[in-house]
C-alpha cells in the first residue's frame, strides 16, 4: 500500500504498479474537481486478503473521519460494489477513477477508451500505466471482472507521457500493465514497437513490468537482450511449474516454455536477473505437482518471487474447483519463498566485488542496480542521480554500495 496526499486529499493505493501509477491521476482528478476532504482508496483485489484490507481500510476511514468523503475505487470496488457502498464509502468505477466528473456530483459510467497514467514525481523512477484489462480467461483471476477486456493507451500518449517523466528529472521508467505483453493487440502494434518508440527518447533507463511468457516473441526478445537501456531485469507471470496445474489455471504456456525461454535469455544476456510469479496451493495440486514449482525456481533461477497462496475469487472456474486447504496453500507459499529467499542470497552474495550502475531513491541513500538488486549507499548521493558503485558486501536481501 502506498500513500500519496495533496492539500486535504488523501489517496491510497493497494498492490501493483500499475495502481500506483493511475493513483496520481485519480490525485489530480480530486483536485480538479475541488473536492477537499476526500481519500480515496485505490483498491485491488488480486487476493482474498487484499480485499480484506481494503474493507478494513475504508471502515476506518469512516469511523475516524466522519467529516470526509470516502471513495472506493480500483479492482475491488468493481467485485464488491455493493458492500463499500452500504458501508457508506462512494464507490467509483476503475475506468472512471481519473476523471474529475468522478469525484463531483453523481458518478459517470466507465470510458471505453485507455489513457496512459503516470505516477508522481516522488519517486527517482517513474511508472507509466500503458494498458489495462485482459482477454485472457485464466481460471483464477478476477482481473477480466475488475477490469474488463484488454486496452491499450496510444504510442503518442504514451510517448507525451513519457516526456513528462523526463522533463521532471525522472531518469528510469517503468512501463506497466494488467496484461503488459498484450500491449498493442487491439490497435495492430506491439509492446516491442511501443519500446523502440520510448528509446527514441533521451531516456537512460527503461524497465518492463510482468511479461507472459508465450507473449515475448522475437523483436521483444531481441530488444530484452541486446538493448542496454532496456534494464537487464525480466519478470515472467509463470504462476505455477506443473503442466497439468497450468492447463487447469487455464495458462497459455507450459512449463518447458518457461524453462526454455529463461536459458535462452540468459545465454543471451547472462546478467539478465529472473523475477516470477507464483501461485501455490493451487486447487487440485498435489505434492509432486508442487514439487514442480518448487523445482522451478532453480531451473529458471528465479531471484525475485512475486509468491502467494492460492485464494478462491468469486465468480471464477477455480473457486469451484477441488480445493486444497488454506493451510496447506499458505505451508506451500512459506517454502517457495524460503527457496527463493536462499537463492536471491546467493545470488546477491555472488555480485560482492562487482561495479553496478545504481538510481539513487528520493531519500539519497537507497535503490536498484540494472538488475533491480536492491542497494544501499554506505554514504548520502544526490536524490535521483544515477551513481558507479561497488557492491562491498551484503546485508539481508540488501546490497551495500561504495
Amino acid at each position: 500500500m502506498s500513500v500519496a496526499t495533496a492539500d486535504r486529499v488523501e489517496v491510497v493505493n493497494f498492490g501493483c504498479r500499475l495502481n500506483i501509477a493511475e493513483g496520481e491521476a485519480v490525485r489530480a482528478a480530486v483536485k480538479a474537481a475541488g473536492a477537499p476532504d476526500t481519500i480515496v482508496f485505490n483498491s485491488c483485489a488480486v487476493t482474498d486478503e487484499a480485499v480484506r484490507q481494503a474493507r478494513q481500510a475504508v471502515r476506518r476511514a469512516l469511523r475516524e473521519h466522519p467529516g470526509a468523503e470516502v471513495v472506493v475505487t480500483g479492482c475491488a470496488a468493481e467485485l464488491e460494489r455493493d458492500a463499500f457502498a452500504a458501508m457508506g464509502a462512494r464507490v467509483v468505477a476503475n475506468d472512471a477513477k481519473g476523471l474529475a466528473q468522478s469525484y463531483g456530483g453523481a458518478a459517470i459510467p466507465a470510458s471505453p477508451t485507455y489513457a496512459p497514467a503516470l505516477s508522481g514525481p516522488d519517486h527517482a523512477r517513474a511508472f507509466l500505466g500503458v494498458q489495462t484489462g485482459c482477454s485472457h480467461s485464466c481460471t483464477f483471476c478476477a482481473t477480466v471482472i475488475a477490469r474488463g477486456t484488454a486496452r491499450s493507451a496510444t504510442a503518442g500518449a504514451v510517448v507525451d507521457a513519457a516526456r513528462i517523466a523526463l522533463d521532471r528529472g525522472q531518469r528510469e521508467i517503468v512501463l506497466t500493465g494488467v496484461d503488459l505483453a498484450s500491449y498493442g493487440d487491439d490497435s495492430g502494434t506491439s509492446l516491442a514497437a511501443l519500446v523502440e518508440a520510448l528509446l527514441a527518447l533521451p531516456v537512460e533507463r527503461l524497465r518492463l513490468s510482468s511479461l507472459d511468457p508465450d507473449r515475448v516473441d522475437d523483436a521483444l526478445f531481441a530488444l530484452l537482450t541486446q538493448e542496454a537501456r532496456l534494464m537487464p531485469h525480466v519478470h515472467l507471470s509463470l504462476q505455477a511449474g506443473d503442466d497439468m496445474v497450468l492447463t487447469r489455471m487455464k495458462r497459455r504456456h507450459r512449463r518447458a516454455d518457461a524453462v526454455g525461454l529463461t536459458e535462452r535469455l540468459k545465454a543471451a544476456r547472462p546478467e539478465i536477473a529472473i523475477g516470477a510469479d507464483l501461485i501455490a496451493g493451487f486447487p487440485t495440486e498435489d505434492d509432486d505437482m508442487f514439487a514442480n514449482s518448487m523445482a522451478l525456481i532453480d531451473d529458471c533461477d528465479i531471484v525475485f518471487g512475486h509468491i502467494f497462496p492460492y485464494s478462491p475469487r468469486a465468480g471464477t472456474p477455480a473457486a469451484r474447483m477441488p480445493q486444497v486447504g488454506r493451510g496447506i496453500a499458505r505451508e506451500r507459499a512459506a517454502k517457495l519463498r524460503e527457496a527463493n529467499a536462499f537463492r536471491r542470497q546467493r545470488w546477491l552474495d555472488a555480485q560482492v566485488g562487482h561495479t553496478a550502475s545504481m538510481l539513487v531513491e528520493r531519500d539519497g541513500l537507497t535503490g536498484h542496480a540494472e538488475n533491480f538488486a536492491a542497494l544501499t549507499l554506505a554514504r548520502p548521493a544526490g536524490p535521483g542521480s544515477i551513481v558507479r558503485v561497488r557492491l562491498t558486501g551484503r546485508d539481508g536481501d540488501r546490497m551495500i554500495a561504495a
